[in-house]
């Protein structure tokens, strides 16, 4: 059990108030769908506190059960190649089953974290793992409530993630264009060099988003009804207002 002692009381009043609050919110599961330098990353975590809602991300959760040698992150070792490809199926998913992905959000749903529902983020990319997720939510009462759909012209894309540029050791993120660095090439808190992924170059990100719209195309399909398109390539207030207006109109089926 977690030693609270040293936390000062009005942190955890307003924690408790948040959680309290949280039991009112409605179930909602989501599901994000979006290419490269879309925004996901900037919307989730607001989506995520507004609405009490847990994050899953599938490369993050299989890293997690293959950590803790979970019967499910014991499989998905096993279905991983060494090296390499090891690596790569750890980021993306791609050699790891889809019933270990999707065994490993059931088990996410038992989380009280994830009680008034979920954000799913990199799952489903194709039409058979959308089925096999929709069987399993079904199983257990609950379906998907909503898919958001973060379209930006693929222009656009290319412009946003060429640009990008990293602090290696914090994380910080930059864009030439839009949030550049005091220093061109360096930190503005260490003043240390910074770099850019070698993913992060044009020609590559096409093939990615080439693929991307291909694969994604019969998923937003199968999910017509529910899906919500968002003008994504607006500021993030106003991609924010698109997002807390379609999903203030969302009735969850357990409601």
């Amino acid at each position: 059990m977690a030693d609270l002692s040293e936390v000062p009381l009005g942190d955890l009043m307003k924690e408790l108030q948040r959680r309290l609050e949280c039991t009112n919110k409605p179930k909602k599961h989501l599901i994000l769908i979006g290419p490269p330098g879309c925004g996901k990353g900037t919307q989730s975590p607001i989506i995520k506190n507004e609405h009490c809602l847990c994050h899953l991300a599938t490369g993050d959760m299989l890293r997690a059960a293959v950590a803790s040698q979970t019967k499910l992150g014991v499989e998905a070792k096993k279905a991983m190649e060494a090296g390499a490809l090891a690596k790569k199926a750890m980021e993306a998913g791609a050699l790891v089953s889809d019933e270990i992905v999707v065994g490993l959000i059931k088990e996410a749903l038992e989380r009280p974290e994830c009680s008034r529902g979920f954000i799913l983020d990199g799952f489903p990319r194709t039409l058979e793992q959308a089925r096999k997720l929709d069987n399993m939510l079904n199983s257990k009462g609950a379906g998907i409530d909503a898919v958001l759909d973060f379209d930006v012209p693929d222009s656009l894309l290319v412009e946003r993630v060429t640009g990008r540029w990293i602090h290696p050791a914090s994380g910080r993120s930059y864009h030439s264009r839009f949030a550049p660095p005091k220093v061109p090439g360096r930190d503005d808190v260490t003043g240390e060099p910074l770099v850019q992924r070698k993913d992060d170059n044009a020609d590559t990100l096409k093939n990615r988003l080439k693929a991307f719209h291909a694969q994604t195309k019969p998923v937003i399909d199968y999910y017509r009804s529910k899906v919500v398109k968002l003008e994504a390539e607006r500021a993030p207030e106003a991609v924010s207002k698109q997002i807390r207006e379609a999903l203030s109109k969302i009735k969850h089926l357990d409601d």
